[in-house]
């Protein structure tokens, strides 16, 4: 039998490893920039974040995360209960909060990344805030709503040295990989001319507001969700999707698109900022010979045409048309009359003075024309994929994140994501410009049509309209903060 004293040594041992294994437990989950500033391997291994938005595509995002294996889900943030339910259900341990703002104030000590999947218009506050707080950042495309916030952010990266990614899933795939060896290698000679199209919107775009207020759902804030965007009624059918067709919250086809299509482009050519812009756009007529007016919304179909100045890739300047609502370029005479143009709907083609290429949605399944051509390529493999290619995109990020900033490479960081996102801006840009309107005894003009505007990338100002300046930097509503580094 066992004296008092050993019994009493054996209680203080079982205590003792009690107490050890919890606090190695609660050790093994503390934020790797507690342990030993940024860049700082934690036993673990494992990166802890907080995702701003958690429904819908900020759903597929943080599971993404997740699935990569070394990260952790450790807060979840979202607007709206209902679309938060199925990310809440799928991490019980993650804290909920409803205001991004209040996390990154009462939380920012326990995490070390953050997620951004919301609308448009609050992509940049909610970055830059995280940024600014030393967290690495992944921020869905398109990267901001204004050139000038996408200006901010490209800064910004440099500045607080973080690891940042635009979710350009496409950025990680084969595709821009093997079209760059392709290009270097001579096969289609030097490219001046770019298309890349789109089959949508496919939400209503080219419609008046609605003029009917609705009940805001009782698990939806209305006033966050509105975040930096102009006060306004909640109306049905724009949360949870439909927002996109709306300028004050989303940036149209082009916005949804145009990451994914133009990514090819700037990888291949190292596109940077474009010079000049001009813009067509589909018409909505509401009676005979009269054409509607619906400057809130995005139109129903528009062509951009882009010109970027040369760079080291290229002799000479690249023309870059961007087409979305269906319209598509002439078919390559090179295609034959049953062979799929891009993946039909969507698509790349490239034009260089030797030949021509084309590539899917997410720069996928690139080919050479005629595709009799890709029977017999002997291209060696330059470029370093990015294993699980789109898919990878996520545990790319992640595992550049515990690296630290510097350490490894991502496919979409913002220094790349900046210059791609200020170009689809730019297209939007003349877009809106359409709409412009100025009325002079008691006859209306709109003088931003079937012109071309020259662009100052310095100074960042168009320089022979002035009006279409408007669309650089917006005013945040009264309470929201504009970005400052």
């Amino acid at each position: 039998m066992k004296t008092e004293q050993e019994n009493k040594n054996t209680s203080n041992r079982r205590d003792f490893i009690k107490t050890s294994a919890i606090a190695a437990a609660a050790f093994m989950i503390v934020p790797r920039h507690v342990l030993g500033g940024k860049g700082f391997l934690a036993p673990s291994d494992r990166l802890l974040v907080a995702g701003i938005g958690a429904g819908g595509k900020g759903q597929s995002d943080i599971a993404m995360f997740a699935k990569s294996g070394k990260a952790d889900i450790a807060f979840l943030c979202d607007v709206d209960d209902r679309r938060a339910a199925n990310s809440v259900k799928a991490f019980p341990k993650a804290k909920y909060y409803k205001d991004w703002r209040e996390m990154l104030d009462k939380e920012h000590k326990n995490f070390d990344a953050v997620s951004v999947s919301t609308p448009d218009h609050n992509h940049a506050i909610q970055a830059l805030a995280a940024m600014q707080l030393g967290k690495h950042v992944y921020v869905q495309k398109p990267l901001t709503h204004d050139i000038h916030e996408a200006r901010i952010l490209t800064a910004a990266a440099k500045k607080y040295k973080v690891v940042t990614q635009m979710g350009n899933q496409g950025a990680s795939n084969d595709g821009p990989r093997q079209m760059k060896e392709w290009y270097e290698a001579g096969l289609i000679g030097d490219v001046h001319t770019v298309y890349a199209w789109t089959n949508r919107p496919v939400w209503p775009q080219g419609i008046p507001w609605p003029t009917r207020k609705a009940e805001i759902p009782k698990e939806l804030d209305w006033n966050l969700w509105l975040g930096t965007a102009p006060e306004k009624d909640f109306v049905d059918k724009l949360v949870p999707f439909n927002w996109r067709g709306w300028w004050d919250y989303g940036t149209g086809a082009l916005g949804d698109m145009g990451c994914h299509l133009i990514e090819a482009p700037f990888s291949v050519l190292n596109l940077k900022y474009a010079k000049e812009v001009e813009a067509s756009v589909g018409s909505v007529y509401v009676d005979e010979f009269k054409r509607g007016y619906f400057p809130e919304s995005c139109p129903p179909s528009s062509h951009v045409t882009l010109k970027f100045p040369k760079t080291n890739k290229t002799k000479g300047d690249v023309t870059l048309h961007w087409m979305d609502g269906g319209i598509q370029p002439e078919r390559p005479a090179e295609l034959e009359a049953n062979e799929t143009f891009g993946d039909g709907g969507n698509g790349t083609l490239f034009i260089g003075t030797k030949g021509k290429m084309m590539s899917e949605t997410y720069s996928a399944n690139p080919k050479l024309l005629p595709l009799s051509r890709n029977k017999d390529i002997k291209v060696p493999e330059k470029y370093a994929r990015v294993k699980g290619g789109a898919d990878g995109h996520y545990a790319q990020w992640v595992e550049a994140a515990i690296a630290g900033y510097g350490k490894q490479e991502v496919s979409s960081p913002f220094e790349i994501a900046g210059p791609l996102t200020e170009a689809l801006l730019m297209a939007n840009l003349a877009i809106r410009s359409f709409d412009i309107k100025k009325t002079v005894n008691g006859k209306d003009s709109y003088p931003g049509r079937y012109i071309k505007m020259l662009w100052d990338n310095d100074n960042m100002k168009i320089t022979n309209f002035d009006e279409a300046n408007q669309f650089v930097k917006r005013e945040y509503r009264k309470g929201w903060n504009n970005l400052t580094l």
